[in-house]
């Protein structure tokens, strides 16, 4: 399954990221032709002064030791993973509880667990962020690429579609829309015109040749199975 575009800010600590990929990367989590965190939009233009200021930090020391999984001498399990995700989660979800209606710490939540590959609960805390900000594309967008990959390819479709009816080039929504259309609805003609239409809104879309490498790909494999 390829992997998808998001758009909401890292909420790792530097050591924490860092053990992060290096598992990801040992479970296969990372690869494909997409990344994590997106690269078109660095700055989510949802995070205001005041919700970064009101938002604890996930770790209070930056040099704060990753999570311990022992010996390393296998794979961390899934439990470990979610261990390591929980008590990330711990201090926003500490905070929550005073500030129950801050939908920032919500999606700052949502993205620990979509890091760590729980996408329902992930989905859980993305639908109350959105619940208090309806119009966050950046967080819809989110919210789609994380039923996509729990299987629900209609949704994923619908909260893009969402996204698109009121900024129609947004560029993460646009890119997943078709990779979507590609492999869940294996509609290759809809999802060529979904990236031609990301190349044209976006003309300086620093990841054009990463689009156009796909739109041949999903050509050529059409034609290897009209």
């Amino acid at each position: 399954m390829m992997e998808l575009k998001t758009t909401t800010s890292n909420t790792w600590s530097g050591a924490q990221a860092f053990t992060l990929a290096a598992i990801a990367l040992l479970l296969g989590v990372c690869g494909g032709w997409l990344i994590r965190r997106s690269t078109a939009e660095s700055v989510p233009a949802r995070r205001t002064s005041a919700q970064v200021a009101s938002a604890p930090a996930a770790a209070a020391n930056p040099s704060q030791s990753a999570p311990n999984f022992g010996s390393m001498a296998g794979l961390p399990s899934a439990e470990d993973l979610k261990r390591a995700a929980d008590e990330q989660a711990a201090p926003l979800l500490e905070h929550l509880k005073s500030d129950p209606n801050n939908a920032a710490l919500l999606a700052q939540v949502g993205n620990i667990y979509y890091d760590i590959k729980q996408y329902p609960v992930a989905i859980d805390y993305y639908e109350r962020s959105l619940r208090l900000e309806p119009n966050n594309s950046s967080v819809r967008t989110d919210l789609g690429t994380a039923y996509w990959y729990t299987g629900d390819t209609d949704t994923a479709i619908t909260q893009f579609n969402k996204v698109l009816s009121s900024e129609p080039s947004k560029a993460n929504a646009l890119f997943n829309l078709g990779v979507v259309e590609w492999q869940g609805k294996k509609d290759v003609t809809a999802a060529v015109a979904t990236w031609q239409k990301l190349l044209d809104t976006n003309p300086n879309y620093e990841a054009k040749d990463k689009v156009l490498q796909i739109m041949s790909q999903a050509k050529q494999s059409a034609a290897k199975n009209p």
